[in-house]
């Protein structure tokens, strides 16, 4: 019975296309082609939610663990909230126009109060309110898993972008 169940595992493991996409993504990237199209979506998500005062900073971060190819490109983005908004209208409006710009609604994200989950061509945003300040919004873009370029000995850290988000 033992042995059943130890076959079963790695069976499981041998044909688990989940981990085959991140081990082995179909279509590989540069690290140039991994930035331009997490920022690409950022600028787009700015634009269509006409976010106020954003500013961003991006990262190459791995999909697989700490160091590991794939790597995906990651932004994280502040902005303000209007003054006069109240933040769960705020937030459903901005989901509204970015979907009216072809993004795609997903399930809310867990523990963020008003928070929106949107993708689009593979880019997933996560939209949610600042917990350590009221007035202020945070937007978690992640590009796909598609760089394969060896960063494991890189002292990579956040880079702001807030220039190009515009």
């Amino acid at each position: 019975m033992l042995f059943l169940g130890g076959a079963f595992l790695a069976v499981g493991r041998l044909h688990s296309p989940a981990a085959d996409a991140v081990e082995h993504p179909s279509h590989t990237v540069t690290d140039d082609e991994t930035k331009t199209e997490v920022i690409e979506q950022t600028r787009s998500l700015v634009a269509a939610a006409r976010l106020q005062q954003p500013t961003a900073g991006y990262l190459l971060m791995s999909c697989k663990n700490r160091d590991d190819p794939p790597y995906q490109g990651a932004v994280y983005l502040s902005f303000t909230l209007p003054a006069e908004a109240r933040p769960d209208e705020y937030f459903q409006t901005i989901a509204a126009a970015m979907v009216a710009h072809g993004w795609s609604a997903g399930l809310p994200p867990n523990q963020r109060l008003f928070g929106k989950s949107l993708s689009k061509d593979g880019v997933t945003a996560i939209l949610y309110q600042d917990s350590d300040s009221a007035n202020h919004g945070i937007a978690r873009v992640y590009g796909r898993c598609r760089d394969m370029n060896d960063h494991r000995n890189e002292t990579t850290g956040w880079v702001d972008i807030s220039s190009q988000l515009h």
